[in-house]
């Protein structure tokens, strides 16, 4: 009896320390400003990414500071600085002197709220999520991992691309801050020494408010009031005048449109196919290679996850067949017999570590997915490293936009090869985590994970080792799982740093270093 107690106890024990292991959705990252490490006054040179011709887009020069309208918004400003209340106070050190993180976390946070299948009707059958009816039901989107990777990366270079015009004008026109014009305004944040116009942040809040309600629009009303207090945040802290906000919105709204018109067509609305193409895709992979994977859900999902996003444009890399990755062992062969044997070993005994680490890489439903897990690594090395907010923005550009290439390279595989999971090929076999409605080859987590990976192991080079090992976990927690074949992983390994690669030699191009 005392033996059954003790045994239950460590079980126990057991599982609460795995639940304490369990990676959550952060919320707000509370992290003081600080200095910015540079102001990289060439950054107006740098080379943008969605924005083909910067000289496009111009912004006339602000009133000279010792007019009547200047003089009367630096008054305004004073004014507010010298009597903010405690909520006023609060937003200003919410949205801190590198707003491009706390975007960034309320991309995460709707993606983790729309991070949820659509239910099945009364009948069995399935409606999908429409974005000409939000409203649903089901809701739009369902913001699952290949979604997420092109919301955030959309997101990240209309940020970055918007930034590198603010910084080129910054520094043309090279105004002063409210707080060095009047020595009485006390700014909230480091005096990091930009030029207030335009205003960077004023550029961030009008990018990420109008991507974001494009990707979820059921959150315009949240996304407005965010923008709206992030402005007069602005303000408060005396770091801006209205003008230096306007010229920052104008700038905003200039790469908005072009970003509109890159989302319009680039494919993403085709990926969810209608199940006659989605059979025909399912047939000629079998006709190819004597196999289909087939949903095992009940009740089943009459199409697997966005067949055609693997048709989706990518960032960087020239063609989708320049990363597909090489075939898989056929069905039976020595190379799959032995991946078998390692899935049914697990499944059999499973130490707690393992399963902590499956459990901890899942990101699964309601979760920020796993390209959202590693724009938290990114957080966290952009604060630790003091980056000012456009080094900040094209840390998350290069990454985001590497996460989604990976994500149609690796969609392009799986559809191509339509390889079946281990709980169809492996007679009695179960999964610890579900098994997604979508094919094995290669795994989404293995290739998003590797090509994070590669992009910040090029920007934090002090840190690669640990990328990497990030990037190997992952992959290796959806064989524990028992999602994936251990050559799902590897190859997926190997097809993430190779999109990443294409990435990070874009950046090496862009006159940053």
């Amino acid at each position: 009896m005392k033996k059954n107690i003790y045994n239950l106890l460590i079980l126990i024990a057991g599982i609460a320390i795995l639940q304490a292991c369990l990676e959550e959705t952060p919320r707000y990252y509370d992290f003081e400003s600080y200095e910015f490490s540079s102001l990289d006054e060439n950054g107006g040179n740098w080379k943008t990414i969605l924005v083909s011709n910067p000289s496009e887009i111009l912004l006339t020069a602000p009133d000279p500071i010792n007019s009547a309208a200047y003089q009367a918004e630096l008054g305004e400003v004073k004014n507010m600085n010298a009597s903010l209340s405690s909520s006023e106070r609060r937003a200003v050190e919410y949205w801190t002197s590198n707003p491009v993180v706390r975007w960034n976390e309320i991309a995460l946070e709707m993606a983790a709220k729309y991070n949820l299948i659509p239910g099945p009707n009364a009948d069995g059958t399935y409606t999908l999520p429409n974005p000409a009816n939000p409203v649903g039901p089901p809701a739009f989107p369902f913001a699952h991992p290949p979604y997420t990777s092109r919301m955030l990366a959309y997101l990240s270079v209309a940020q970055y691309d918007g930034l590198v015009l603010a910084w080129h004008y910054k520094f043309q026109y090279n105004r002063l801050a409210p707080y060095r014009q009047d020595p009485s305004i006390r700014p909230a944040y480091p005096e990091n020494g930009l030029p207030s116009y335009p205003s960077h942040g004023a550029v961030v809040a009008k990018v990420s408010k109008e991507i974001l309600t494009l990707m979820f629009p059921l959150e315009a009303n949240v996304l407005e009031k965010h923008y709206q207090e992030h402005l007069k945040s602005m303000l408060n802290a005396g770091i801006n005048v209205s003008s230096d906000l306007d010229a920052g919105i104008h700038i905003g709204e200039e790469v908005v449109k072009l970003a509109k018109a890159r989302a319009a067509s680039d494919g993403m609305s085709k990926a969810q196919t209608p199940k006659p193409i989605s059979d025909s895709i399912a047939n000629a992979a079998f006709e190819r290679f004597g196999w289909k994977w087939q949903n095992t859900e009940t009740p089943q999902r009459p199409v697997g996850l966005t067949p055609l996003f693997g048709r989706v444009k990518m960032w960087h890399v020239p063609t989708v067949e320049e990363v597909r990755s090489p075939p898989p062992p056929a069905i039976g062969s020595p190379q799959f017999e032995a991946d078998v044997k390692e899935l049914e070993g697990f499944a059999r005994h499973m130490t707690l570590d393992q399963r902590r680490i499956a459990n901890w890489w899942e990101d699964g439903l309601g979760s920020y997915t796993p390209p959202g897990h590693w724009n938290k690594f990114a957080k966290l090395s952009i604060v630790k490293n003091k980056l000012n907010p456009l080094r900040s923005a094209r840390v998350f550009a290069y990454m985001n936009t590497a996460i989604m290439d990976a994500g149609v390279a690796c969609w392009d595989t799986k559809y191509y090869y339509h390889y079946p999971r281990p709980v169809e090929t492996i007679k009695g076999f179960r999964t610890i985590l579900g098994t997604p409605n979508f094919p094995a080859y290669t795994s989404g987590h293995s290739t998003f994970s590797a090509a994070g990976a590669e992009v910040l192991s090029f920007f934090f080079p002090e840190n690669a080792q640990q990328f990497r090992l990030w990037a190997e976990e992952a992959a290796v927690s959806r064989i524990y799982g028992g999602i994936h074949y251990r050559f799902d992983a590897t190859e997926g390994t190997k097809q993430g740093k190779l999109v990443g690669t294409y990435a990070v030699n874009k950046a090496k191009e862009d006159g940053a270093l």
